[in-house]
């Protein structure tokens, strides 16, 4: 898995980890701020969430376009710049009127302009590292290291926002709606971090800083050419791919929206033992310790670290015994069920890659975008286990009036949602670091930047049909929400599954 990757990768990797756990921090709690601050009802909601995702991924076309022509460092060190201010501004407080309603929209417009500039050229400074042949076999397996990178982030971000939520309404005394900018002043925090790493690192991937239009006009360099016909086969090829993913990120970044609102409304509010054990982050982390202990004490060519990692297997069991009998009842917060796709990515990472390298080795592995198919095949299921979970529940307005009365209809038991984002990510694993590794292989030399923005465009399309999700949100019965992104997800496969042979021409 991390054998001959160069130093770069890692680098990059860890930048990107620090400007994630600060977005996904913003996001864990940004549907229910709206609820809870402006009291928009679950439309709204969705719609202005919804609107700041499709940002948030469209703007890599742009940021490409202009990482194409002046160089890939330069737009990523913007980046970071546009997006701390985007954040410094939605940590202040402005109440509730129209002030803070516009103060928060500019705020978004700052870090999904951020953003735009730099996650897509980011990943494609990625992609440049694997241009030299030494690493070329190396590039599905860099990308899923630094897809897991991405989600170290992510997995502590919702526990870290509601740890700042609940330390300033207990220790500063502010209000719960106040309490939601200090979640927001976390984000500002993991970017000065990240802007540490990148610089302090720089030299392990300068070299991928400029590209191939930027070269020629600092020098008279030789630009690698494609003869038209090639260059235009391999564009229709990713526009096709891009059209039809757009359903699976539809499905899958319900994650913030309708899945948190069920969280919120349907789940069961407390729990004991080792469900309760699920909900704190050092566990899962102690989990995944073992997971990748295992891997070593199964590979490892020397007996010394072989016996280091039983030993660290040993101790994550005994602490996780000890954490058992000395955990009692806690409460669930809705955010908090948002740590376990990332963390489930973490983990299974290096299953996903053991499991190709074991059918690559046997001449077998599924090609880039077979797997992108698989993964909304997989995504399918999931919302098929939510749909079946949801039977028998009130619909969310009848629910709504059961509260309001002092009553509640049944709940659902957390299970449900946790293993509905662990079959996700089985699904994301397959599609997501698949496509970004095939976009940078197949994306013609000149039009990276603007291809990696593809990618994030139609990532932009599927978000902004989250708010399908808001809309269903009422009076329909839950298993038919979820039906909703179950058949789409198929049709999806389907359509990606009749393109096979003319995409993989192109791999």
């Amino acid at each position: 898995m991390f054998d001959n990757q160069p130093k770069g990768l890692y680098a990059l990797a860890l930048a990107n980890t620090g400007e994630r756990f600060g977005y996904y921090t913003m996001l864990a709690v940004f549907a229910l701020f709206l609820r809870s601050n402006f009291a928009f009802d679950a439309g709204k909601a969705g719609t202005i969430y919804s609107c700041f995702l499709m940002c948030v991924y469209f703007m890599p076309i742009l940021g490409g376009l202009a990482a194409d022509l002046w160089g890939y460092g330069r737009m990523v060190t913007s980046g970071i710049v546009v997006m701390f201010l985007g954040y410094v501004a939605l940590s202040v407080p402005l109440g509730s009127g129209d002030v803070a309603y516009w103060s928060m929209i500019g705020a978004l417009a700052l870090v999904s302009i951020g953003t735009g500039l730099f996650k897509g050229n980011l990943q494609v400074m990625v992609g440049n590292l694997y241009d030299d042949p030494r690493y070329a076999n190396s590039r599905d397996a860099a990308f899923s290291i630094f897809y897991m990178a991405i989600n170290i982030g992510a997995m502590f971000a919702p526990a870290v926002a509601v740890w700042a939520m609940q330390y300033a309404q207990a220790h500063l005394g502010v209000s719960e709606n106040d309490s939601y900018h200090y979640a927001f002043v976390v984000a500002c925090v993991s970017l000065v971090v990240s802007m540490g790493i990148y610089y302090g690192f720089r030299h392990t991937f300068r070299h991928t800083e400029t590209s191939a239009m930027s070269k020629k006009k600092v020098a008279d360099t030789a630009v690698e050419e494609m003869a038209p016909g090639e260059s235009s086969r391999r564009v229709v090829a990713l526009v096709l791919v891009f059209a039809v993913v757009i359903f699976f990120w539809m499905a899958f970044n319900q994650s913030g929206l309708t899945l948190t609102f069920f969280a919120d409304e349907f789940s069961a509010k407390r729990a004991t033992g080792l469900q309760a054990m699920a909900f704190d982050v050092w566990n899962l982390v102690l989990c995944v310790v073992i997971v990748y202990a295992l891997f070593a004490a199964f590979q490892s060519q020397r007996s010394r670290n072989r016996r280091l990692a039983w030993c660290v297997i040993a101790a994550s069991v005994c602490v996780l015994v000890w954490r058992y009998f000395t955990t009692g009842e806690v409460e669930l917060a809705a955010p908090i069920y948002q740590q376990f796709n990332p963390c489930f990515v973490v983990a299974l990472t290096p299953v996903s890659i053991a499991i190709f390298g074991w059918l690559a080795a046997r001449g077998k592995e599924p090609s880039a975008p077979r797997k992108i198919a698989y993964g909304m095949l997989v995504a399918a299921v999931a919302y098929g286990i939510m749909a079946v979970g949801s039977m028998g529940l009130l619909t969310p307005n009848e629910q709504a009036a059961a509260v309001k009365a002092g009553t509640s209809g049944p709940l659902a038991s957390p299970n449900w949602m946790i293993s509905t984002y662990l079959v996700l990510t089985f699904g994301e694993l397959l599609l997501s670091p698949m496509g970004l590794s095939f976009v940078t292989k197949v994306a013609p030399p000149k039009l990276k930047g603007l291809m990696m923005g593809g990618w994030f465009a139609a990532t932009a399309i599927g978000n902004y049909l989250v708010s399908v999700g808001g809309h269903l949100w009422g009076d329909l019965p839950l298993w038919q929400v979820w039906s909703v992104f179950v058949v789409l997800c198929i049709l999806s496969a389907v359509m990606m599954l009749a393109m096979m042979r003319r995409l993989e021409r192109v791999c």
